[in-house]
């Protein structure tokens, strides 16, 4: 037992100087950033405003990687498979801690991710089109009660957070709606507005064509209105009791040096306090929200244990 303590204590000291020289030359060569959802919507146009002030601060590019699909949760299953060395990093939303819940997977979403920072969260709400007969969440209601899954609803994804909340809210009022999954905003505004869908469930990335007089906001989900939809009520105000809000952040591989986590953090946080950045989130009505590391982390724990309440009510975990 000694011999082999004295060759594990050995091995780290010969690790401890090459883990510290890494550290300090961090970065010499291009950081990659995968985010969960397609090019041109909210997500990727404000991550790529973070990722162009980070590569002005880091002095090396952050190069952003669209990888949508299932329910955005491919970029920090990435990770799982990334080499621990700071040059891969992930956007990680809500639906990568109700994972496990859900699909049998062989990682902790909690354990197995070195969490960075938050930057920001989605607002939601739900629309129709402009020229809808739905005109009100009253006249969406009652359809829907007229006819049982027949009113359709698109949403970013199967588990994602806007799908969650619209099941949630079909089941406090004996709903039976019609759920139609896209990979991303983008995709997801396109069918609404080609009229293959009745209702699009999102992030206020609808807001560019809520502006444009193509869509109507029939709610929002925060605690209050939207200063951007002042005359959206929101679920509250409607008799629902729910809130919905996603914050988002950055992770990077388990086992990523605690100096180059930092030295990340430290860049991507004076990257989120640049104006180009709050510009770009104030498109969709969305703001700086700072975690550090160790809030992020916390954050990270309090989550998997609330969605895991989330999916057992609305019936949804799978038998492990």
């Amino acid at each position: 037992m000694q011999r082999r303590q004295i060759i594990q204590w050995g091995a780290a000291s010969l690790a401890a100087p090459a883990i510290l020289a890494h550290a300090q030359s961090f970065p010499s060569k291009p950081i990659k950033l995968i985010i969960a959802f397609p090019a041109g919507g909210p997500t990727d146009i404000t991550m790529r405003a973070l990722a162009d002030n980070a590569s002005k601060i880091l002095g090396q590019p952050v190069i952003v990687e669209n990888k949508p699909g299932a329910g955005g949760t491919l970029p920090a299953q990435a990770l799982q498979t990334s080499p621990a060395d700071g040059y891969t990093v992930a956007q990680i939303p809500l639906g990568v801690f109700r994972l496990p819940y859900t699909t049998k997977i062989n990682w902790d979403p909690v354990k197995d991710i070195s969490y960075v920072l938050n930057v920001t969260g989605y607002a939601f709400g739900l629309v129709v089109p402009a020229d809808s007969p739905l005109k009100t969440w009253t006249h969406f209601v009652a359809w829907a009660k007229a006819n049982p899954g027949k009113l359709s609803y698109g949403s970013t994804g199967t588990m994602t957070s806007p799908h969650l909340t619209m099941e949630l809210i079909a089941q406090q009022l004996g709903l039976e709606l019609l759920h139609v999954p896209y990979k991303g905003s983008a995709d997801l505004m396109q069918s609404i507005l080609g009229g293959q869908i009745m209702a699009a469930a999102d992030s206020t990335g609808f807001a560019p064509q809520v502006e444009a007089g193509k869509l109507r906001v029939l709610n929002t989900w925060g605690a209050e209105r939207l200063a951007k939809f002042p005359d959206a009520p929101t679920l509250k105000e409607l008799g629902l009791d729910l809130v919905q809000n996603s914050p988002f952040g950055i992770g990077a591989p388990k086992g990523t040096p605690d100096a180059v986590v930092k030295r990340l953090h430290d860049a991507f946080k004076q990257a989120m306090e640049q104006d180009s950045y709050r510009t770009a989130l104030s498109r969709y009505d969305m703001v700086p929200m700072y975690m550090g590391t160790a809030a992020y982390l916390k954050f990270a724990q309090d989550t998997f244990a609330r969605e895991k309440a989330l999916v057992e009510k609305l019936g949804l975990a799978k038998p492990q």
